[in-house]
């Protein structure tokens, strides 16, 4: 197998879940092949350098085998090799994310009519 689709093969390299969520990345621009948007029919060969955005990260990967099936994640892991600058970026993203201030509620359930009105108070209505 000389060429796969890349759709196909992002769906089979588990970095979407679904083959759907793979066209539509391609179709918003977040897939580039040779620094250029990828569209879904666009065939990626074994040595292509890929650019992955999703919702978590932004990947910058080499492609090092083909395939059409989705397997296991650790066959999955063997079909790429990521960058060392994409490693970098990623840890870097990771940690920013960490030292952002995490906003959790209370847990306290729906509020009461005496909180609502507190609220209703407070937002000057």
């Amino acid at each position: 197998m000389d060429t796969v689709r890349i759709d196909k093969w992002l769906w089979a390299a588990r970095f979407f879940k679904t083959r759907a969520l793979a066209v539509r990345a391609c179709d918003l621009g977040r897939i580039l092949l040779r620094n250029q948007p990828a569209k879904p029919a666009r065939d990626v060969h074994a040595g292509d350098v890929l650019s992955i955005t999703n919702d978590s990260a932004t990947w910058t990967i080499e492609v090092l085998q083909l395939t059409e099936v989705r397997g296991p994640a650790i066959a999955a892991q063997a079909l790429y090799r990521e960058t060392d600058d994409s490693k970098l970026l990623r840890a870097k993203a990771d940690e920013a994310c960490k030292l952002e201030p995490q906003f959790a509620r209370d847990g306290d359930g729906r509020p009461s009519k005496r909180d609502r009105r507190d609220l209703t108070r407070l937002r000057g209505r």
